[in-house]
């Protein structure tokens, strides 16, 4: 485990210096939340007998989220665990596919959102590929600006709208 841990934070600090973009004002991200449960459903019953990992679910599995900052792809070291807790259970769970949807907030032409919002997915998509989840178990879209959680047009919700999402299919 302590191994994993090094190779995904050596990955992640890899990926973030290959960013040129500047760093995100002081006090814009927001803590990692997990997704509200749809339809009342904390989880389903899930492909072939997964039950995939609950929505309101304490700990990192519980956690659907990625957040960035500002004109950022690199994943947060704060988020590895999110990552890696899902790379565990794809591991786990050979049968189960997630698709990784990345998120823009609105600031930024739509072409160069959908753009970063592909390569926040591709991001996390490597870090799971890095823990050893086949890539035929993942897949990363980007959603760019359009589909924001928060509609609000302020810092905070800006900072809600730019983040990774992992969904799996069959939920």
């Amino acid at each position: 485990m302590n191994k994993t841990v090094a190779a995904l934070a050596a990955v992640a600090a890899l990926l973030a210096g290959c960013s040129t973009q500047p760093p995100a004002p002081e006090g814009t991200i927001p803590l990692a939340q997990p997704l509200p449960a749809e339809n009342g459903r904390s989880h389903a019953p899930g492909v072939a007998g997964v039950n995939f990992p609950a929505r309101d679910a304490a700990g990192a599995l519980g956690q659907r989220s990625v957040y960035y900052d500002f004109n950022q792809y690199a994943v947060p070291v704060r988020d590895l665990p999110v990552v890696m807790a899902h790379g565990q259970f794809l591991l786990g769970h050979p049968q189960a596919h997630a698709t990784l949807e990345g998120h823009c907030d609105e600031r930024g032409s739509r072409e160069y959102n959908l753009g970063l919002g592909q390569r926040r997915a591709d991001g996390v998509r490597k870090l799971l590929e890095a823990q050893g989840v086949p890539p035929v178990q993942t897949d990363a879209v980007s959603m760019g600006s359009e589909k924001p959680f928060n509609p609000a047009h302020t810092e905070a919700a800006w900072a809600q709208n730019r983040r990774t999402d992992i969904r799996y299919r069959g939920e």
